[in-house]
């Protein structure tokens, strides 16, 4: 039976309605015109459930962190085990479905859009953690969130690299790489991966460890080749536990002497300390300025109680309207820095969020003045666009140099700084959309050509859709000929091509 059909008769049952907005959504009786769905639950585990368009659990798993290009859904299966992850891939091929994963849906890039008609595959409930017994590995549910990484290897005085934001995914960071405040130390996140268990396009389940040909793929281009449903990776004492952090923020007039001071002061021609870290922000804040937006400079220090001054006293001379600085350990880094799961930054607040981000090696002043204008100018001129902002973002980099930059699917190990406009608005028509677009494509456009680079590189998994293959994952030909190959090996039909695809 044409899917599309049996979905639309079982939502038009006189007690659809009702079984679809039960909490447990267990309850799933065979219907004469439900095959398809019936079926598929009749395979699931007891603490799987499935949820329909117009139901509480089918709303919760559908929304996402940007509303631009979301995937078309027409069913959720909140899987409860990697065999129920096994069973739906199996289920939908059968049928003719396509599937897109979710951890919590703050995956941006416009190509899930290309998702019509499709299941989406909620992996909450796969959020384990368990440390190995040397205490040298631990392995996470497939779907586990940054925090709660942290949090349970915290409590065994324990670390690993996750991304910095708290809301996202420790997987849907680390396929594509996977940027955190720990990289200094230990790599990516992708470089703590010492096995993955993966659902295959084919619905096998299989383990990617170094001796697997996908090792080197999974590493960088991961989104391509799978569902992975649990991870192992490397953890490590938490040798550091304090840390500090200083604040400070600055009026628009101060942006060339500030981005001067961090490329002296901080990012030393690409010799950061391993214990420092800046993060700045371009942002509207009328309570601060009226006119313009502000420039918000965090840093970072790991092993102190106060950032030392020597990082900090070029940047007070420049006169910020506010400060700020507190002493913690390492789980106050998102709250310092407004990522925490409860901040603006984790909320889905029904905004286009686009990205548009290139890597760079150091700040070229006048660029960095030339964009803090356009932008001001265009959220003054747009007010609708007011709610963007603009993410600089300088980790630390010894630990993801020292790989060497052959041995996985990252592209860009040689770089120094993650820079990205946010552009965010309320959808309201095709007009908006180009102009907010535009914006992005223009402030990146002016940082690339300050920069000297030929190429554009950008953070696959800030991109906006748009960049293209080589720009994401790297210009060598031999490495686009490894990616095609593996891809066309191991999923030829394209099952796995909604995020950031390689083909």
């Amino acid at each position: 039976m044409e899917v599309l059909v049996a979905a639309g008769a079982w939502a038009m049952s006189p007690i659809s309605n009702y079984l679809s907005t039960q909490a447990g959504s267990r309850l799933f009786p065979r219907y004469e015109n439900s095959t398809f769905e019936s079926n598929l639950f009749e395979q699931l585990s007891s603490s799987a459930h499935v949820y329909f368009p117009g139901s509480e659990g089918f709303n919760a798993s559908t929304t996402r962190w940007s509303t631009l290009d979301a995937p078309n859904v027409t069913i959720t299966v909140e899987v409860a085990n990697e065999a129920d992850v096994v069973e739906v891939v199996k289920f939908a091929n059968e049928h003719g479905k396509p599937y897109l994963v979710v951890n919590n849906g703050h995956g941006a890039i416009t190509t899930v859009g290309k998702l019509q008609n499709g299941v989406q595959i909620w992996m909450r409930q796969l959020n384990s953690v368990a440390i190995a017994p040397d205490s040298q590995t631990a392995t996470f549910g497939g779907g586990i969130l940054a925090k709660d990484v942290t949090d349970g290897l915290w409590a065994a005085g324990k670390q690993t690299v996750t991304g910095a934001c708290e809301c996202v995914s420790l997987l849907g960071a680390g396929l594509g790489g996977g940027h955190g405040w720990l990289q200094g130390r230990h790599g990516l996140v992708s470089d703590q991966f010492v096995s993955l268990n993966m659902v295959m396009a084919d619905g096998t389940l299989q383990t990617i460890d170094q001796n697997h040909e996908l090792w080197w793929a999974m590493r960088g281009a991961g989104h391509n080749f799978g569902i992975v449903t649990s991870v192992t990776s490397k953890i490590y004492d938490v040798e550091h536990p304090n840390w500090a952090f200083q604040m400070l923020v600055f009026t628009g007039d101060k942006v060339e002497g500030l981005y001067t001071n961090i490329n002296e002061e901080l990012l030393r021609n690409g010799t950061q300390p391993v214990d420092i870290m800046h993060f700045s922000v371009f942002i509207n804040n009328p309570a601060l300025d009226p006119v313009n937006p502000v420039i918000i400079l965090f840093i970072l220090q790991e092993g102190v109680d106060v950032v030392d001054v020597k990082y900090t006293q070029s940047f007070t001379a420049l006169g910020p309207i506010l400060a700020q600085a507190e002493s913690g350990d390492y789980r106050d880094l998102p709250r310092w820095t407004a990522m925490a799961k409860n901040d603006d930054v984790c909320k889905k607040h029904g905004l286009a969020n686009t990205r548009f981000p290139i890597d760079i090696q150091a700040y070229d002043i006048p660029a960095q003045k030339k964009v803090f204008d356009v932008f001001a100018s265009a959220i003054k001129d747009t007010p609708a666009l007011n709610s963007s902002l603009f993410l600089f973002e300088g980790y630390s980099v010894q630990g993801v140099k020292s790989v060497p930059p052959q041995d996985t699917a990252y592209p860009f190990r040689e770089s120094n700084l993650l820079l990205a406009p946010v552009v965010a608005y309320k959808e309201d028509g095709e007009q908006l959309a180009k102009k907010a677009e535009a914006l992005g494509e223009e402030l990146r456009e002016i940082l690339h050509q300050a920069s000297g680079q030929k190429e554009l590189r950008t953070y696959v998994n800030y991109a906006f859709g748009t960049e293209g293959v080589k720009s994401m994952y790297g210009y060598e030909q031999w490495r686009q000929d490894r990616l095609h190959a593996l891809k066309k090996k191991y999923d030829p039909q394209g099952k796995f091509s909604f995020y950031a695809p390689i083909a």
